[in-house]
């Protein structure tokens, strides 16, 4: 009897046990082509440009070598305090208070010019757009720049930080994106990461596995706006998070200790 309570005692000690491959990133997996140190990596080709969508907030600056005739296109932007570094929903977003909202139709309204339909473009071709419709209003030269307000993205799951995110930058890998979330949790599946990414005519569920360095010359190494990363949680999570997984197994282990005494003084006394 002892010796059947102290090999389940074991079983159970190294089944709550997580192992290194399960956590550690980049690495040269089985079922992988091996990736040597210093060996270079060329970027997956990908046909797929973002195309604007309602809801989408688009930075759009005039400029021409005439100040007067821009002052008309320009809101009053008053100064911004608490400017979100991440996302998460701290302070205020300087961008979505005076950029352009592209609204349920695909339109954004411009003073002067009123409702152009950009909803549905690349980024390059609503510039295009925009600057056509400027070009027809003025006969000097304004010219126009037209951008997205940075790579909006949601976390999910197993992420110290979920919520809505934001990295200001043209481009962002799916590691600037975790950085950004504050990582994940330790008990995250980095194996099985669901990525959610909105195509032009729909959306589609694609599996990341954040442990295998080929993923750097996946499609999907660098991340697009409003992309949702999902990460499950393991089946040890049940137990607790990340933070309190060790005070729930110590208590475990207690109640376990506490049996292991009863049946010993009951079964010793017979």
């Amino acid at each position: 009897m002892r010796k059947i309570l102290f090999h389940l005692s074991l079983i159970l000690l190294f089944s709550s046990c997580i192992s290194n491959k399960r956590i550690t990133y980049l690495q040269n997996l089985s079922d992988s082509t091996a990736i040597g140190l210093e060996e270079f990596i060329p970027f997956a080709k990908v046909d797929y440009k973002y195309i604007l969508q309602p809801f989408d907030i688009v930075q759009i600056d005039f400029a021409s070598s005439d100040p007067t005739l821009v002052e008309g296109f320009s809101f009053q932007r008053p100064m911004q305090q608490g400017m979100v570094g991440g996302g998460g929903g701290q302070g205020s977003d300087p961008l979505y208070m005076n950029g352009y909202s592209i609204d349920e139709s695909g339109m954004v309204e411009i003073p002067r010019i009123g409702k152009v339909e950009i909803g549905g473009l690349t980024e390059e071709a609503a510039k295009n757009l925009v600057q056509e419709k400027i070009n027809a209003y003025f006969k000097d030269d304004v010219y126009v720049r037209l951008r997205i307000a940075g790579i909006r993205y949601t976390t999910l799951g197993e992420f110290n930080r979920v919520g809505v995110q934001v990295i200001y930058k043209n481009r962002a890998t799916i590691f600037d994106a975790l950085a950004n979330s504050g990582e994940t949790s330790l008990l995250g599946k980095k194996n099985k990461m669901f990525l959610i990414r909105q195509y032009g005519e729909g959306t589609k569920i694609h599996q990341i596995n954040l442990n295998d360095r080929a993923l750097l010359g996946s499609p999907f190494y660098f991340i697009q706006p409003n992309d949702i990363l999902y990460i499950e949680p393991m089946k040890i999570r049940q137990f607790g998070s990340a933070d309190n997984l060790t005070a729930s197994l110590a208590l475990f282990g207690g109640v376990f200790a506490s049996v292991l005494l009863i049946v010993n003084l009951v079964t010793g006394g017979i």
